[in-house]
């Protein structure tokens, strides 16, 4: 039976209770690892409650070499966000054939949230694989902390959304976008392509908000619909320089030194977030936001602190 990690933080007794899954909890439990408020892993003697992080990360390296996040088996190095954050308590996570898969938690019900890693970065290169279902509303976090506040990259994949851009969470929110992107379905309602526009909001968008940015036809062309894609993302200084490339291609480049956003609010931030902060993927709180059922998948992740 293939196993299967999981990790959320609804109450166990909920889920014995409600959710279908757990009438046949003595038959699934033999293949799954699971996690949940008070739950321990039974097949592991290094095991972890929810929302707290374990003593130490098997997965971390040393600085300046290629450290994998994800071992492809479990969520080791990992935690939910330990208190409840606005978009919810954590949402579902679990690993299936060597790939982490997230959703909300129940499907549809709105309640999201942070998976973060143990460790926390400073100055970093990250590289990781993704496959969103169209109808996602996520993020990769960085400098993140207990309370969701960070800096993002977009991962944002429906209709006026965007990937690979940069935004903050926190307080107060900061958002660049050159463009957004609307999807092109066809008459199953299959993704076929995308048609770009104007994000509406003039504070989200002028020629100086960026050191540089693709096209939306360069974005267009880089993006592959219904496969894996890889993005890589380079940070490094207190007010962070952070660059992204989506499948080999530079997408954009932000100074978090001289930006002169309206809303971006530097020293708070270096304020708040400090020098360090976790990684953390998001599923996105609301019943807007996350399609019922939709789901994000990611493998190949991988770090090299700078």
């Amino acid at each position: 039976m293939m196993t299967k990690h999981q990790y959320t933080r609804r109450e166990t007794l909920k889920r014995f209770v409600l959710t279908p899954f757990f009438l046949a909890a003595p038959r699934a439990l033999l293949g799954k690892q699971l996690w949940g408020s008070g739950l321990r892993d039974a097949a592991s003697s290094g095991s972890l409650s929810s929302g707290s992080p374990s003593s130490g990360n098997a997965l971390s390296g040393s600085n300046n070499k290629w450290v994998s996040l994800f071992d492809g088996k479990s969520l080791t190095g990992w935690h939910a966000n330990p208190e409840k954050i606005g978009h919810g308590t954590g949402g579902l996570w679990q690993v299936e054939k060597g790939v982490i898969v997230c959703q909300q938690d129940p499907p549809g019900s709105g309640n999201g949230g942070m998976f973060m890693t143990d460790k926390k970065y400073g100055d970093f290169e990250l590289v990781l694989d993704v496959l969103p279902d169209w109808g996602v509303d996520s993020g990769i976090f960085f400098r993140t902390n207990n309370n969701g506040a960070c800096f993002q990259i977009y991962l944002d994949y429906h209709d006026n959304g965007l990937i690979a851009f940069i935004s903050t969470e926190g307080k107060d929110r900061m958002y660049i976008r050159p463009f957004c992107i609307d999807g092109v379905l066809d008459t199953k309602g299959n993704l076929t392509g995308f048609i770009t526009k104007p994000d509406s909001r003039p504070e989200a968008w002028k020629p100086d908000f960026l050191q540089y940015h693709c096209t939306p036809e360069a974005w267009k062309k880089a993006w592959k619909i219904g496969k894996w894609n890889t993005l890589r993302i380079l940070c490094t200084g207190k007010y962070p320089r952070v660059t992204t490339w989506m499948n080999n291609v530079k997408i954009m480049e932000f100074d978090g030194e001289t930006c002169p956003s309206p809303i971006y609010r530097k020293e708070q931030l270096a304020e708040e977030l400090g020098r360090e902060g976790h990684i953390a993927f998001q599923v996105h709180g609301g019943t807007s936001s996350w399609k019922e059922g939709a789901m994000c998948r990611w493998k190949n992740i991988k770090i090299k602190e700078l």
